[in-house]
């Protein structure tokens, strides 16, 4: 408490120091509509998406109001999505979305799918906060447009485009965790028809932290260059869309190195490149009539070493996408297509009990989907896609989205979807050989899951303002599964396929005000059921919390020169993994453990080429006490980092600076 009552004094000190310069009110406070993103704008900085598709996108003024470094820290006010850290060795995060976890959401790049298989532990590290222009979270099955996987949903990445205005912007970051970042983008036009954008990343933890004292580096130093180009260029009936990305990371962590050469590991050398190409041929632009062909191929080259095991990966990834779009009528319009993609793993395994095998998988598929518009009344989307895989064979993903809307203050959704996912056992969970359990992984089928959604959005007049309310409910059940399983055997971590049920039930309501002019409050609360079965017994999935409440402040003074950002999250309790008994006949570890609160707040001076922030992230102070299992005997098949259910480390504070050179917009 006294944490919350320091920082909340601190803000209002500074709010009592405002001064009234003359400054450029930014335009994002005003209430605009969108037509092109067929989204609905307020003064918030997430926006709901209009659609049948129960959805927000998440636009650079909502993520300047936190530090967000990169894409897994960039949810710290969304109550949908949760980041939290898959183990207390690796740096690894995980998203929770509907309650499960992210290996259930598709992860998109500008419509494309991307961050898979043995990226996916560490992907949400390879996308900076400046680099993005936004996030669109889609919740349930998407449309079949970009392909079967996404089970609870999809997230897509828009990066900053080529075509925005020239010019260079510098963002410098340094954290009391020893972390040190500097980010550019630099943009230029090439003619009248061309332009592109260049976006550098540099990051550096340059110092060792271990606040619980158990001897293990609480968050592994990682160093990271990352680099992308993306071009633009279009003519009347053509546009092109193309760029190419690198990243180099290595990542330290483990025992701390005053143990010495004998200490405890954990060394992590990651290589990815990619590349896309999107080209769209208008063919009528009064019935928005075009033919698109989108390609993208990356290759993830990564070494890992955890204690003695050693795993190497070769990944490379091919997909491509042929499309038709038209509306016949305004009421009237059909997608369809074909797409292919085709996933390599070559992987190499040592000293940890088992081999790896190499993994191929070419997916053929093709799509139609049907859009019936009623003015602003009703939408119905109705979607279905057909595959042929190398692995599984054929089968066959159909989707429905309806949106009623009979009047501008109330709405509803209604979805229902089927999803398929090839699970890559070793590859998307490689952090948990940091473990001393062995790892024993079965012969997998393929995933397959039905989940339902509805939701219901009120949009109430009180005063001046208007108060949006959001309630909605979701069910994802299982036929197929690979379940990761920690209760069977406390000496084995099994990866095997489902034996019983499982499903998972999520309830969500939440609401925002804008209660004077400039203060905006967000309040949220999430319960989630989620329950698989492990070694023939259903029980709740362990390290999930039940339930989740947020409340988040966003105040701009009247001239935007200065914003105070605050948010509150309480996370509920939760099961943890069934405990096995010590020489003393005591449990190694609870079977619950309690709810805990997270305080987060920032304050930003404007100018009219550049910004400085200084904030702070759990500001409570709170952290789990015991991280690591066993952490004084790392060589035994007790050690076990991957118990995490809370933060790793204690209250952090943050300075940086966002600079702008021959721009004139701030965001």
């Amino acid at each position: 408490m006294k944490y919350i009552l320091t920082s909340i004094s601190a803000m209002l000190t500074c709010a009592s120091a405002i001064g009234q310069d003359n400054a450029v009110p930014s335009a994002d406070t005003l209430k605009t509509l969108d037509l092109d993103n067929v989204v609905i704008s307020t003064r918030s900085g997430t926006r709901r998406m209009a659609g049948p598709e129960n959805g927000v996108r998440i636009n650079r003024e909502e993520l300047f109001k936190a530090a967000c470094c990169n894409l897994g820290e960039s949810f710290t006010t969304n109550p949908s999505v949760d980041v939290n850290y898959s183990d207390a060795a690796t740096g690894a995060k995980q998203i929770k979305l509907l309650g499960l976890s992210g290996t259930y959401v598709q992860m998109l790049t500008e419509n494309m799918p991307n961050f898979r298989g043995a990226a996916a532990p560490y992907a949400l590290d390879y996308v900076p906060g400046s680099w993005m222009s936004g996030i669109q979270v889609s919740k349930g099955a998407s449309s079949v447009r970009n392909g079967y996987e996404s089970i609870t949903g999809q997230i897509d990445i828009e990066y900053l485009k080529p075509e925005q205005e020239p010019g260079l912007t510098v963002n410098l970051y340094g954290n009391t965790m020893s972390r040190l970042e500097a980010n550019a983008d630099a943009s230029m036009h090439v003619g009248q028809n061309a332009s592109t954008v260049l976006l550098a990343h540099f990051q550096d933890d340059y110092a060792d932290h271990d606040e619980n004292g158990d001897g293990f580096i609480d968050q592994p130093g990682v160093r990271q260059w990352n680099l992308q180009n993306r071009w633009n260029a279009h003519r009347e009936h053509y546009i092109f869309h193309g760029g190419v990305g690198v990243v180099r990371e290595e990542r330290d962590g483990g025992q701390l190195p005053k143990f010495g050469p004998t200490r405890y590991a954990i060394g992590i050398e990651t290589d990815r490149y990619e590349g896309y190409m999107k080209h769209a041929f208008i063919i009528d632009h009064e019935h928005g009539t075009n033919i698109a062909l989108i390609t993208s191929a990356s290759m993830q080259l990564m070494s890992a070493d955890y204690g003695l095991k050693h795993y190497a990966v070769n990944e490379k990834n091919a997909y491509a996408q042929l499309l038709y779009e038209t509306h016949f009528t305004e009421r009237h319009e059909l997608a369809a297509g074909f797409s292919l993609n085709h996933d390599y793993l070559g992987q190499c395994l040592e000293n940890a009990g088992f081999m790896a095998d190499d993994e191929r998988e070419t997916t053929f598929g093709g799509y139609a989907q049907y859009t019936y518009t009623l003015g602003t009344r009703l939408t119905a989307m109705a979607g279905i896609r057909a595959d042929h895989s190398s692995r599984y064979g054929t089968f066959v993903t159909p989707r429905l989205h309806l949106k009623w809307s009979p009047s501008h203050h109330f709405s509803t959704r209604l979805s229902i979807g089927k999803g398929y996912r090839t699970a890559h056992a070793l590859a998307e969970n490689n952090n948990l050989l940091a473990s001393g359990r062995q790892l024993v992984i079965g012969d997998l089928r393929q995933e397959e899951a039905w989940n339902t959604g509805v939701s219901t959005s009120f949009y109430i007049p009180i005063g001046d303002e208007t108060l949006r309310l959001n309630a909605e409910y979701y069910n994802t059940r299982f036929a197929e599964q690979a379940v990761i399983d920690l209760d069977s055997d406390p000496t084995q971590i099994r990866i095997g396929n489902l034996d019983g049920r499982s499903y998972s039930n999520t309830i969500q309501v939440d609401a925002t005000y804008p209660v004077v002019e400039g203060l905006e409050l967000t309040a949220a609360w999430r319960w989630n059921e989620v329950k698989t079965t492990y070694g023939g017994r259903r029980m709740t999935k362990p390290l999930t919390s039940r339930y989740k409440g947020l409340v988040s402040a966003s105040y701009k003074t009247p001239l935007a020169l200065w914003q105070f950002d605050v948010t509150l999250q309480l996370n509920g309790g939760g099961r943890m993994p069934t405990p096995y008994a010590l020489a003393d006949g005591t449990p190694s570890w609870s079977e619950r453990y309690g709810a805990y609160e997270k305080l987060s707040a920032q304050v930003t001076r404007w100018f009219r080429h550049w910004s400085l922030y200084v904030g702070g992230e759990n500001l409570t102070g709170f952290r789990q006490r015991q991280t690591i299992i066993a952490a004084d005997d790392p060589w035994s098949a007790a050690f076990d980092p991957t118990m995490v259910w809370g933060p790793v480390q204690g209250a952090m504070a943050y300075v940086g600076v966002r600079i702008n050179l021959f721009r004139t917009n701030t965001l």
